[in-house]
């Protein structure tokens, strides 16, 4: 899509803006480098802050979020919801009772039977040849026909070892004896996911125990001490057993709650916005475009591709079960944390980045932490948007501040691969012939012939139409159309 025309002196800035970049890599793909999500600002060159030229930003795919270890800080600061005693578990009685609500409590339940679970390490080799044979697992199972509980072990590999559906299936090894398990997904804290069976009766998963170890030990090669300081964290990935519509509305509910105290937090704060002078940062990021992106980050490509509806369900329901607890667990190869996906490269990357570039907002300094604490890092997300927006051209801010719906495209690409794809972006519109007035919202009435998406929408008639992006960067342009399907479920 073609943009308006504009000064020849605008035109030179915006080039500039984006050359500052040249040097350094793209983010999002396996075939791609990583990128800063920030150059250094032209309206504030006396800030120290160097490019962060091998920081990968926000907006890593799921998949790759399989490589990364649980920081130990993070097990260690586990939020262990009140449960009752595991010899005084209440009586689970199903009939009259919501489904939501029966699965609350077998969730509870199960919780509080694997607190007092030990973990079943092995060793292998012996002498200065020891090492840690695999990570132990345990689940707790319900049996529906027996109304009963089950702990079950599991043994994956140490170190985890990348795996993708359909790929080589991930060698695991079942500890408890009678018992039948398939890997679904996942090796990580966040979604490693089995299904079990006994004797053909299917049971099912309300509860995991995984432990978390200490990189600096592991490096050193210290196995002894690896098993002896590990932090075990009770976490339950998705699962269709917790599937309810319930926790759907009730995650889409939470999100915005919690998005509209971020902002508020900020409006309190009186920060100022960065791209747009004089004004407030709480009134430049809508709370649905927060929310979207705590979607987006956890939503699996390949998932949305499939089914755009169970993907998103999927993501939304784990923060209607587990609300502030959803995806604090989620690490990328990249060391990319939490809900929101912030990197922290050596404590100078993107995180560091924003709370010094944003002082206003008083974000948690500690990237651990803050990273894995949802409201604050909704903060965090708002300043790195709006400190993306500040490095736009004028034509983008400006049809931005009429239009933020449809222009937060701009900002989530940003987001998700730094201001060179913003650039990419930016051109594959003016070669399409698209003027930024033209686009338009999804009009999910709309009849026409289906195409191949992700796709712009841009205006026809009273309504609006689909054209396919064409290829700049895969992930982006997912990105884009996740973005823009997502968005009106928080409207």
């Amino acid at each position: 899509m073609t943009r308006p025309v504009i000064r020849n002196a605008a035109r030179c800035l915006f080039l500039l803006a984006f050359l500052a970049c040249a040097a350094c890599a793209t983010t999002g793909g396996g075939d791609s480098e990583p990128e800063p999500p920030i150059a250094e600002m032209q309206r504030a060159p006396q800030l120290p802050d160097a490019p962060l030229d091998d920081e990968k930003t926000p907006g890593t795919q799921a998949d790759d979020r399989e490589g990364g270890e649980v920081p130990l800080v993070v097990a260690e600061t586990e939020q262990r919801e009140k449960t009752p005693p595991a010899g005084k578990l209440p009586e689970v009685v199903v009939e009259a009772r919501e489904r939501h609500v029966v699965i609350h409590d077998l969730v509870a339940e199960a919780q509080a039977l694997l607190r007092d679970v030990e973990l079943e390490y092995a060793f292998a080799g012996s002498g200065s040849r020891e090492v840690l044979r695999g990570r132990p697992v345990a689940f707790a199972l319900w049996s529906e026909a027996k109304k009963a509980w089950s702990i079950v072990h599991i043994e994956i590999p140490r170190p985890p070892i990348k795996w993708k559906p359909g790929a080589k299936p991930l060698p695991f090894v079942v500890r408890t004896p009678g018992i039948q398990a398939q890997h679904v997904k996942g090796t990580g804290a966040e979604r490693l996911m089995f299904a079990f069976s006994r004797g053909g009766e299917p049971l099912k998963v309300y509860g995991r125990k995984f432990p978390v170890f200490d990189n600096a030990l592991i490096k050193k090669k210290q196995w002894r001490d690896v098993v002896r300081t590990a932090t075990p964290i009770v976490y339950l990935p998705f699962t269709e057993d917790t599937l309810d519509q319930r926790f759907v509305s009730d995650g889409r509910e939470f999100l915005l709650a919690t998005a509209r105290k971020a902002i508020e937090d900020l409006r309190l704060a009186n920060a100022p916005s960065a791209a747009f002078p004089g004004e407030r940062l709480a009134d430049v990021i809508p709370p649905e475009v927060i929310t979207t992106l705590a979607v987006i980050e956890q939503t699996d490509d390949a998932d949305y591709m499939d089914n755009q509806a169970e993907a998103v369900n999927d993501v939304l329901s784990q923060y209607g079960l587990k609300r502030e607890e959803a995806f604090r667990y989620s690490v990328s190869s990249a060391a990319a944390l939490g809900p929101m996906q912030f990197t922290d490269r050596r404590g100078n990357g993107t995180y560091s980045l924003v709370v010094r570039r944003c002082p206003g907002a008083r974000l948690d300094p500690s990237f651990e932490r803050g990273a894995t604490n949802l409201r604050n890092v909704m903060k965090a997300a708002i300043c790195l948007l709006d400190l993306e927006l500040s490095q736009m051209p004028g034509d983008i801010r400006n049809a931005y501040r009429d239009n933020r719906d449809v222009m937060g495209i701009f900002p989530v690409a940003a987001y998700n691969g730094g201001p060179r794809n913003v650039a990419k972006l930016y051109r594959v519109l003016r070669k399409m012939g698209l003027q930024l007035e033209d686009l338009r919202r999804p009009d999910v009435q709309s009849q026409v012939t289906p195409l191949a998406c992700p796709c712009f929408w841009r205006a026809d008639g009273a309504g609006a139409r689909p054209v396919t992006i064409p290829k700049y960067n895969n992930e982006n342009r997912w990105y884009v159309e996740k973005y823009q399907t997502i968005l009106h479920l928080f409207e």
